[in-house]
Formats: structure tokens, sequence, C-alpha cells
């Protein structure tokens, strides 16, 4: 059953936009469905013309291969990979670049590289300059493991070091270039005014913000009025990040804040179809909602892109993890995924898919649970 619009004031269209328990029921006045229309569109970023604004953003140890074809089957216009170490890249070399493998369908790809020395990204990016599309760098990441090297959200701290290094790159590299930032390193520290016109003018061509400082992690509300700030500062593109979990949500964020794109990162997880929803809520004013048989069918279809990777093991491994994600907001999903944890081959996942398969539609819940991983 599709979500419709209807025809109701102005003042209850934000109250609903605002309110989570209701984003599924959405609905809007005829005026605003043309709004909702236009709000998909076609992204440039340098020489890359993406055919509309909605991305995937790179996860730690999700946006492998597998995700990113799961995604962009969905609908996403771009998808970038993991975070990739520098310093694995100038050290390991081939098992490094292992994180880079594509396909034809996987392209337009983003490249996203971590790192604090100016020279190594340098070094990187025109290693890796033929295996992508974009390259990003990560000045946003925040745990512990990546800030510890001075990477990630630590390159917050210091400015001058983040010219210095979009300098370098941007030497290095023809690839279109961009950066993924948060809006400090503790709450109340906003440097991503500065950050932003550093990058304009050392070379970017677009910037990602995540509107949490460092020290927020995952916790709290994003503040989109950054990015409205961000807009309105910068002439290169600005694409948002924080928050998305719907369809509505990245419509609102597009509306309030009048950003060039969103990038979508947790409310991907176990939730790949939000792509698909976001372009029918563009083109039609109305999305529809995911059933058990659909959900089934992705993880398996996972499942099996998984196992042309990796190998049966591998994969097995791995889609369990992903099934803690896509078993949420249906009858029985919490003792799915407790069985989950004890698969050990792809039959004991095909059996749980049957279980989601056979669970009748009716008994899917539309309220979506928050995720967390490592996005910056």
């Amino acid at each position: 059953m599709a979500i419709k619009i209807c025809f109701l004031p102005l003042p209850f269209i934000s109250a609903v936009l605002l309110c989570p328990k209701f984003r599924h029921d959405l609905t809007f006045p005829s005026r605003f469905v043309s709004l909702v229309c236009t709000m998909q569109k076609p992204l440039t970023i340098g020489s890359l013309v993406l055919k509309h604004n909605v991305v995937l953003a790179p996860l730690a140890g999700i946006t492998n291969l597998p995700f990113r074809l799961i995604c962009r089957q969905a609908g996403a216009a771009l998808a970038f990979t993991e975070m990739v170490s520098v310093n694995g890249l100038v050290r390991e070399g081939i098992k490094t670049l292992a994180l880079l493998k594509s396909c034809p369908d996987d392209r337009p790809l983003g490249i996203q590289l971590f790192g604090d020395k100016p020279a190594d990204l340098a070094e990187a990016a025109r290693m890796v300059e033929g295996y992508g599309d974009s390259l990003d760098i990560n000045m946003g990441c925040p745990v512990r493991k990546v800030v510890g090297t001075g990477a990630g959200s630590a390159l917050l701290q210091d400015p001058l070091k983040i010219a210095a290094v979009i300098r370098a790159v941007r030497t290095a590299t023809t690839l279109p270039l961009t950066i993924k930032i948060r809006s400090g390193w503790h709450c109340g520290d906003n440097v991503f005014l500065e950050i932003g016109r550093i990058a304009e003018a050392e070379g970017c061509d677009a910037i990602t913000l995540h509107p949490r400082s460092r020290s927020l992690m995952f916790s709290g509300q994003a503040d989109w009025n950054q990015l409205t700030e961000m807009k309105a500062a910068l002439t290169i593109p600005v694409l948002g990040s924080g928050d998305l979990f719907t369809p509505e949500d990245c419509f609102r964020m597009l509306q309030e804040t009048g950003c060039d794109g969103v990038m979508i990162a947790r409310g991907a997880l176990g939730a790949p179809w939000i792509f698909r929803q976001v372009e029918e809520l563009a083109q039609t004013g109305r999305y529809t909602p995911v059933g058990t048989v659909e959900r089934a069918d992705t993880i398996e279809t996972h499942l099996h892109l998984f196992i042309e990777e990796m190998g049966e093991a591998v994969a097995v491994r791995e889609i369990k993890k992903h099934i803690g994600w896509y078993a949420k907001g249906f009858a029985g999903a919490s003792e799915i995924r407790r069985t989950a944890n004890s698969a050990h081959t792809m039959a004991d996942i095909h059996a749980l898919t049957d279980r989601i398969r056979n669970i009748p539609e009716g008994a899917e819940n539309p309220l979506l649970e928050t995720r967390s991983t490592h996005a910056g």
C-alpha cells in the first residue's frame, strides 16, 4: 500500500515532519506536491554529474562491494568505499587496495581516504586515481582508533593542516575532490564554516557536513541549521548527513536547509530500499512501505553477493551482522535476530528468510529503530 499525499494545512505539515512517530503517515497539501518532486535533482561535483542528489555514505566495515551493489539496485546515485587507510596504502599496497574492488555496476564510485599527513594523502590519491570516479577525505570519523592517529575528526582541531592536506591532494589528482566533516571537535567549538571556506579556496568540488561535534559521537540530534549556514557561505555544493532514517527525513533536510544533496549513512543499514523510497516520494509524492517478502528477498540477494565475493563461510558471518539491522520492525524480529546469531551455513540463513517471508504483511511495524555504526 502506497503512502499517499492528502490535503492538509501548513502547520500540520511542520508538525508531521518534526515528529518521528508520524513520519510514515506523511501527508502534504497539493501545493507541496511539486516541491517534493523538485527535491531530487541532478548533482554536479566537479566533472562528475550524478543523476540525482541522494548518495550512500562511506561506512567502515559496511560499504563493501556487496552492500554498495544492494544500495545501487535500490537507486543510490553515488556510493563510497569504506574508509581506506592512507598508511595501509602506502605501506601495504595490495592488501589495502582490496578495499577498492569494484565492478561496472558499481559506478560511479567514490573512494574515501583517511590519514593526517599531506604528503601521504597525496601519494594515496595518486595510487587510487584509476579505481574510482571521485575522491573524498575523511575529516569527520569520531572513533578513537581513527582520531588517535590524528586523522578523521581530529583534523578539525588544526585548520591549517586541513588546508595543507587539501592543497596536496588537489595537486595530486584530477578526480573530483570532496571532504566530509563534522561541525567541530567539542560541542560549541564550531569550525565548520572556517573549514568550508578553506575547502572551497583550496579546490574542493563539494563538502559534506554531519552537523554534530566529534564529542557527541552519534548521540543527541544533528543541528541541521548548520547546513543552512554552510550552504549560505559557500558556492560549491553542500551535502548534508546526520539523522536521515526515512524518505521524509531526506525531503525535510533538503527543504529546510537548501543543501544540494543528502548522504545517507545509518539510515541505509537494514533498509537499503530507502533510496528507492526517496525516488518514489520525489517523483510521485508517495512511496511504498517495505513488507516482509521484500525484506527476505533483500537479505537473500545480499547473502549471495557476499558469497560471490567472499565464499560461504565469510558470507554467512557477514550477513548475520546485517540481519541484526534487517530484522526490525515486524512481529518476531527479535527472535529472528537471536536465531541468526547461531547460523553457520547458507541453508541456515535461507531458513530464516523463509520465516520472515511467511510473516503476514500486516504484522509489519512502521516505526523505524535508530541505528549506529562508524560513519564520519
